[in-house]
């Protein structure tokens, strides 16, 4: 499995796909592969995915520390942690400055599954930032 694989299976199904939703993938150059997943009509929210030996890597950016409303952030942390559970197939984490919405897969999922993974890590980010967006500047 890898991300050519991937963006060749997402960018292939068309109107054909089981989610309802339209793929357009590219890769990224880098020290480590990654792939930009845009959903169809919502672009703004790409997902990157990298594949390692073990893991499929799905991760969507919502939003920079400088966004954050520096008084209610303990608010805003006490508020992802009560999503965290009843948001199916995703969790939060910071990487460096950034807050992410990611999900994981084995490397031994169906191209089904990986395309099921993405839509739902979609659907959760915009309900994420819906949720959010008044901790937010």
């Amino acid at each position: 499995m890898n991300i050519h694989t991937i963006a060749g299976h997402l960018n292939g199904l068309c109107d054909q796909s089981k989610t309802g939703f339209q793929f357009d993938c590219y890769p990224i150059d880098g020290d480590v592969e990654v792939l930009q997943v845009n959903i169809v009509g919502r672009e703004e929210i790409p997902v990157f995915v990298s594949v390692t030996d073990n893991q499929i890597l799905c991760i969507s950016y919502l939003w920079g520390e400088n966004e954050v409303n520096q008084a209610r952030r303990a608010e805003m942390f006490e508020t992802m942690l009560e999503l965290n559970i009843p948001m199916p197939l995703s969790s939060f984490a910071k990487i460096d400055d950034k807050y992410v919405v990611y999900g994981a897969l084995s490397v031994q999922s169906s191209m089904e599954e990986i395309e099921q993974e993405l839509a739902v890590l979609s659907d959760n980010c915009l309900e994420v930032i819906d949720e959010l967006v008044e901790f937010l500047i």
